[in-house]
């Protein structure tokens, strides 16, 4: 899969200790953060995970870019100590990307992956601005809405989402309405973890409208012939091993043509021929020019055939 550095920000400010997630906000974001880890490692050993929070005074750097899933749990402990005050939505989106820039691998591609269940103070304009200056650093970036599912809260998003989207792929965002089912098991089928391919989602997947991607894809837009709201986990690996397929077989077509490349190149030097002559040296073996012997014989006494011909007159 995709070579990725992902960058998670929670929402840690006071409205993430609602109950309306099982067993609270923060707890459901917490358990979404490891699904995504998981993802994202399990799909390409070499991409890193990193976690910020954007409640309290301001946003935190938990964890930098990593690999090691011990980190994350440990800045997910250490974050729910520090549960207050309001989102610094736009703030820390800036700070995540700043994160990604200073990125060691260059070839990692960088994503922003971006909790929200608090109101956004933020007006629409500046995170159109912000949106546009994440797309100009090819950042992606995906939103989780839930919680506070309101319609300013859902239009400020999609503005953004538009923006940093364009006429591209990658970035999406996801409204969870409140249900019985866990936030990680909708995000699951979600455009977050299984791409652009889930992101014609069902409704009743996620117990109401809105958003421009709504987690839970029905069983008609998954190609594998399952309904991914039933089996998350189940449509997850079909989901990664259909990938896992794909580049293999572009591999393997990106070898034979590099292969029948090198194959006619090699003909087309051996159908160059050597003109007559061109193989003998430049000199002889007394350092007289090639091809001089025949003119010194005719040069010496009695050389030439018309020498030997005695006028009989």
């Amino acid at each position: 899969m995709v070579l990725e550095a992902v960058m998670i920000v929670v929402d840690n400010s006071e409205s993430s200790r609602n109950g309306d997630y099982t067993p609270t906000r923060f707890d459901a974001q917490a358990d979404a953060v490891n699904i995504i880890f998981q993802n994202v490692v399990q799909g390409n050993p070499e991409s890193s995970v990193g976690l910020m929070s954007m409640g309290g005074k301001g946003p935190e750097v938990l964890v930098t870019l990593t690999t090691d899933q011990g980190k994350i749990l440990d800045g997910l402990h250490r974050t729910k100590k520090k549960i207050r005050g309001n989102a610094h939505l736009a703030t820390g989106i800036q700070v995540a990307g700043l994160a990604l820039k200073h990125r060691q691998n260059k070839s990692q591609r960088a994503r922003i992956v971006v909790f929200v269940c608090s109101p956004i103070e933020e007006v629409e304009s500046d995170l159109v601005k912000l949106a546009k200056k994440m797309k100009k650093n090819t950042t992606n970036v995906d939103f989780v809405l839930f919680g506070d599912i309101d319609e300013e809260n859902n239009s400020k998003l999609e503005a953004f989402n538009r923006e940093v989207k364009g006429s591209g792929e990658g970035s999406n965002l996801v409204v969870i309405h409140p249900s019985g089912k866990l936030l990680s098991d909708q995000l699951i089928s979600s455009p977050i973890l299984l791409g652009e391919g889930a992101s014609a989602a069902a409704a009743a997947g996620s117990g109401g409208d809105g958003g421009d991607n709504t987690a839970g894809a029905s069983s008609e837009d998954f190609p594998f012939g399952i309904d991914p709201s039933i089996d998350p986990e189940l449509a997850l690996a079909l989901r990664m091993s259909m990938e896992e397929e794909r580049l293999r077989v572009e591999k393997q077509e990106k070898k034979a043509r590099e292969e029948a490349e090198a194959a006619k190149k090699e003909a087309g030097l051996d159908s160059v021929k050597e003109e007559e002559g061109e193989s003998e040296p430049l000199l002889g073996k007394d350092g007289e020019p090639s091809g001089s012997k025949d003119d010194k014989k005719d040069d010496q006494p009695g050389g030439s055939k018309d020498d030997d011909k005695m006028d009989t007159s």
